[in-house]
């Protein structure tokens, strides 16, 4: 099984129980709740176009050269026992998901339409995005710290 799939069953049922729970999402979703029954199809090919163009041709090649700049910067000084780039890195992957998930509440876009649904503002979710984005370096600051420190220690 594995030289004619490529892998185990296990991964084969996995992959089709996903797909079945997919396939079962969109259909009580799309047909019964969220939207027209006759252009749903529509929405999804919309949203994944957009997906793709927007990660695809403006993402993607604004963090891979980032990424290429902070390579270039680490491996340029040798001083580093233990590279930085993944304590950077990680970070920043939270801080981006988490500013994408909550980017309409960031900007206070629809506060009209949150505030009668709440009863809440939305002036805390820049603040608690910077103190989140701020717990996330200063951990992994620590954290490098503690691994240069037992590196020091072992050498």
């Amino acid at each position: 099984m594995k030289r004619l799939y490529g892998a185990s069953p296990l991964h084969l049922l996995t992959l089709g129980f996903a797909f079945a729970l997919v396939g079962y999402v969109v259909y009580v979703a799309g047909f019964e709740t969220f939207w027209n029954k006759d252009v749903w199809w529509q929405s999804i090919g919309v949203w994944f176009a957009g997906s793709v163009i927007a990660h695809d041709l403006v993402l993607f090649p604004l963090y891979a050269v980032a990424d290429r700049t902070l390579r270039f910067g680490a491996g340029r000084t040798h001083r580093f026992r233990v590279s930085p780039l993944n304590y950077v890195r990680i970070p920043a992957l939270g801080t981006a998901l988490t500013f994408a998930l909550f980017f309409p509440g960031i900007i206070q876009q629809g506060s009209e339409t949150y505030r009668a649904a709440t009863g809440l503002t939305q002036e805390p979710f820049l603040g608690r995005w910077l103190l989140l984005t701020a717990a996330l370096y200063g951990v992994s600051a620590v954290v490098y710290a503690i691994r240069l420190a037992s590196t020091r220690r072992l050498s």
